[in-house]
């Protein structure tokens, strides 16, 4: 990243897509359905390194949390090509304001702003962007889970809302490393594609 490149930190938000307890943790949802995903494991405490940098300096965290919302029964309304892939979700998780839907632990006291999200983008159905300008924000760097899924979505939704898009693409996982390189490939085609490290020093 050029000196002429960095962000203005003021104006970058750090975008964390669903780095959630029934995502990511052994008793969560994901994991209790045999769906574990050990690459996604290490993106936790590097994310929250990325995440005290930008806060140090002015910048904003925001963090989606991927929501199963509950019908008049209790049931989570699951949409039908997610109950195909995940069978085993089940009643309360990544329910409102449970265990499951909450961020990691690493992240504690580092997210501003949490958009609920029902679909694979941040920006869809969220005030994420109304937030964002709200803020003065016109830079986000997205990271999370899956890059194929949930990042890319919102890396394309970013890009078509004309923000300065940057990919984390340590601070990225999927389910697969060919997966996760494509779609990094993929993504340079609507944004620039740096790494964790080099955000950081963009930002110093």
């Amino acid at each position: 990243m050029s000196e002429a490149k960095k962000p203005i930190a003021a104006k970058t938000a750090l975008v964390v897509i669903d780095l959630q307890n029934d995502f990511l943790d052994a008793n969560g949802a994901y994991a209790r359905g045999g769906d574990t995903n050990p690459p996604a494991l290490l993106l936790p405490a590097r994310v929250a390194d990325v995440a005290r940098a930008l806060k140090a300096v002015g910048g904003l965290v925001i963090a989606s949390q991927f929501t199963l919302w509950p019908d008049a029964n209790g049931e989570p309304m699951v949409s039908p090509h997610l109950k195909a892939l995940r069978p085993y979700l089940k009643k309360g998780d990544f329910a409102p304001g449970s265990w499951g839907q909450a961020n990691v632990d690493a992240l504690t006291g580092l997210v501003d702003v949490t958009v609920s999200k029902v679909a694979y983008s941040a920006f869809f159905n969220t005030q994420l962007d109304w937030v964002l300008r709200r803020a003065g924000i016109d830079t986000v760097a997205v990271c999370g889970i899956v890059t194929n899924g949930g990042v890319a979505s919102t890396v394309r939704d970013a890009h078509m809302r004309d923000y300065r898009t940057l990919v984390l693409a340590d601070g990225c996982a999927a389910f697969g490393e060919e997966r996760h390189q494509t779609s990094l490939a993929d993504m340079r085609n609507v944004a620039e594609v740096t790494d964790c490290a080099a955000f950081t020093a963009s930002l110093e």
